[in-house]
């Protein structure tokens, strides 16, 4: 058995030192078949390029995705360049802020040539973050305490008031 030797110094000067056994090794996943592979890869690049086509088409960024499906930007932006597959709640949801059906964004239908004729269009709820600069002012604002959101308050106030 290999033990792994850590020494510690105290305020005084001294030292503790103490061993570890060896760590058992990680069991590996059994690997999947060549053609489920290339299955998935293929399935990754359609919903990525299907994803970037509908969120370019509703005049969406990436972050602005990524924050309405609950996901991070990046694991947002690995989907969308057809290196990673979302899980299917994670594709429902990006299909409700996408408007676009999940037969569209796998590739299994025609692209719709607008975002109305879709029957996930009614689900989206429209608001103010309707421009990528109040989605942006949003996004900052939600990362805000208490105080720091009363004093945005006055100062947005105070520049109405002043118009």
């Amino acid at each position: 058995m290999s033990k792994v030797r850590v020494v510690r110094a105290n305020l005084k000067g001294s030292t503790i030192s103490f061993s570890l056994g060896r760590r058992s090794p990680r069991r590996k996943e059994p690997e999947l078949p060549v053609a489920v592979r290339r299955m998935e890869k293929r399935l990754a690049s359609t919903v990525g390029g299907a994803s970037r086509l509908a969120r370019m088409r509703a005049g969406l960024t990436q972050a602005d995705v990524a924050q309405r499906i609950g996901v991070a930007t990046e694991v947002y932006g690995r989907m969308e360049r057809g290196k990673m597959l979302p899980s299917v709640p994670t594709l429902l949801r990006l299909c409700v802020v996408l408007r676009s059906g999940p037969d569209e964004l796998m590739g299994l239908a025609p692209r719709n040539s607008s975002p109305e004729d879709s029957p996930w269009a009614d689900e989206v709820p429209s608001g103010l973050d309707d421009t990528p600069d109040m989605r942006r002012l949003l996004r900052t604002l939600r990362r805000l305490r208490r105080p720091q959101i009363k004093l945005m308050h006055l100062v947005a106030t105070a520049i109405i008031a002043r118009s």
